[in-house]
């Protein structure tokens, strides 16, 4: 009876691997709270706004995941630094402007998602490759953009949307829990979440079944990329202005908070509630290693060793089971 419980238990675990981003988030938070002495639910405001603007990152990097084949989006740094130097441009602090940023930063996200798209379907580019070479492109017209930018001004609207509260939660916050939501009934309800998963746990065999396997990849990267520059319009209202260096942390924690959720790298299945806890999980470790004094690039390295961490996990997790599914060779017979 005790057996059949805990395989109970850790067969619904593996059907819901976002719990173990929960329980590493409040195992964090206890830590955190015994060592300052004073962290409450109200001080973890500060952090929801900061995975926030993280989840909208990481849930375009979700979709390129689960897309398989090794696919991952390296341009959103870049791609969320130009579309808020191009939307601060443009908006120059004054609402009745606002609608020339939003389209902006829509059109970069197209832009680059369907460059991103074609270099790796259509020139079968590699996409970590792919989507570092876009990153340089971007990097270089942020420069000239940076130079072109001669004042900063937020829209009161978006300084609303990134900084008021709707009673003790940021408003931020319930936009980046929409966003999740919306792409949990995407991938879980919808016939192209699906037809995703399918194509990322077995793009040859989605092929032969009809399913549009370009079509369905290349909407991954225009989906990572228009949430990015969404990203950038709503960040650089948050911190009033852009900068050159804004998107560098969005490159590792985008990936990183997909991994933690309990997505796997290798595609076919993700979940975006299990990203935005690993958004938060994330946070919460830069806020550890903040407050125990970490230099930056300490920081930087402590957050590759828990990927790999998980990484390796997950690894050792299907190799195991790989093992155990193996059928046993028949037995020869006098």
């Amino acid at each position: 009876m005790t057996q059949n419980k805990s395989f109970n238990l850790m067969e619904w675990a593996q059907r819901n691997r976002w719990v173990w981003s929960l329980l590493g988030v409040v195992f964090i938070w206890i830590i955190l709270s015994g060592v300052t002495g004073r962290f409450s639910l109200s001080s973890l405001s500060g952090v929801a706004i900061s995975a926030s603007f993280l989840a909208l990152a990481g849930l375009g990097q979700m979709f390129v995941v689960t897309a398989g084949r090794g696919n991952i989006d390296l341009s959103i740094p870049n791609v969320l630094t130009l579309s808020a130097y191009m939307s601060t441009i443009l908006i120059q602090g004054h609402d009745h402007r606002l609608w020339m940023g939003v389209l902006v930063a829509i059109a970069i996200g197209l832009v680059v998602g369907s460059v991103n798209a074609f270099l790796v379907l259509a020139l079968r580019i590699p996409s970590i490759i792919a989507t570092l070479a876009t990153g340089y492109i971007l990097a270089t017209f942020s420069l000239f953009a940076n130079r072109a930018l001669v004042s900063y001004g937020v829209s009161p609207t978006l300084k609303w949307l990134t900084t008021a509260r709707f009673g003790a939660l940021p408003v931020i916050a319930i936009v980046a829990v929409v966003a999740v939501a919306i792409s949990a009934v995407v991938l879980g309800k919808l016939v192209y979440g699906r037809t995703l998963s399918a194509v990322g746990q077995n793009s040859r065999a989605a092929y032969l079944a009809g399913l549009k396997v370009t079509r369905i990849v290349a909407a991954t990267f225009l989906i990572s990329a228009v949430l990015a520059a969404v990203d950038g319009l709503l960040l650089q209202a948050y911190v009033g202005g852009a900068f050159l260096d804004m998107g560098g942390p969005y490159l590792l924690q985008s990936l990183g908070a997909v991994v933690l959720g309990g997505s796997l790298i290798m595609g076919g299945a993700s979940t975006a509630v299990g990203t935005l806890f690993g958004c938060v999980l994330l946070v919460l470790i830069v806020a550890t290693m903040q407050v125990a004094g970490l230099p930056q690039g300490m920081q930087d390295i402590v957050q590759g060793l828990v990927v790999i961490f998980v990484l390796s996990l997950a690894g050792g997790v299907k190799g195991r089971t790989v093992k155990k599914a193996r059928p046993k060779p028949a037995q020869e017979t006098a």
